[in-house]
């Protein structure tokens, strides 16, 4: 169903490169979070769901904002620095333990993980969009959400090892996890860095 001309692009095939690994190691961080606040930290599950709210307010704060500075400046910037503010994020996570208060331990790394996925967002889907001919902006955009789709669920199927484990062991295993995604959000970064030379954006 896809025309197998627009795999020859190389700026199509880094975007979603650089899709698949920064989904996959948000979505891995994303899943364990609450998971480590339910389990590991006490929270209710309606708790653990309010203690990622900084996600949806950061990410539809600043998207728009990011799509304006990418179609002034190219989103090759953006989409370099995203991945690592990500990281950032994920390695600040490194200081959740089994009793963390949230707004000096938790509400940090979350709030950095968002703004970098704010950072990226908005030029990764113009970026996509822009690609390829317009006339098949369509089966691009599926595309590219699928690629995101499964990222995430690759992670969360690599994951259950981590998600079985209890006390100081789930600790353990998250932490090591959030290593390992912090290291695919640097490796989405060189992506960007390394494919994305001559990348347009359209506006979605």
């Amino acid at each position: 169903m896809m025309p197998l001309g627009m795999f020859g692009d190389r700026c199509f095939i880094g975007l979603n490169l650089l899709t698949f690994l920064l989904y996959g190691a948000f979505g891995a961080a994303m899943l364990l979070v609450p998971y480590v606040l339910i389990e590991a930290g006490g929270y209710s599950p309606v708790q653990a769901g309010l203690a990622l709210l900084p996600l949806p307010i950061l990410i539809s704060i600043g998207s728009p904002i990011m799509g304006q500075l990418a179609m002034r400046i190219g989103p090759r910037t953006p989409l370099a620095i995203g991945p690592l503010v990500v990281g950032a994020g994920m390695l600040l996570g490194l200081r959740i333990v089994d009793d963390s208060p949230y707004w000096t331990v938790v509400m940090p790394a979350i709030a950095v993980m968002a703004l970098g996925m704010a950072i990226a967002v908005a030029p990764l889907t113009a970026s996509v969009l822009g690609s390829v001919d317009p006339k098949h902006t369509g089966m691009a955009s599926g595309f590219n959400s699928a690629v995101a789709r499964i990222g995430g669920l690759i992670a969360t199927a690599l994951l259950g090892v981590v998600l079985s484990r209890q006390g100081d062991q789930l600790i353990d295993g998250f932490h090591s996890a959030l290593v390992a995604s912090a290291i695919v959000g640097g490796a989405a970064s060189l992506t960007a860095i390394t494919l994305l030379g001559s990348v347009k954006m359209r506006e979605s």
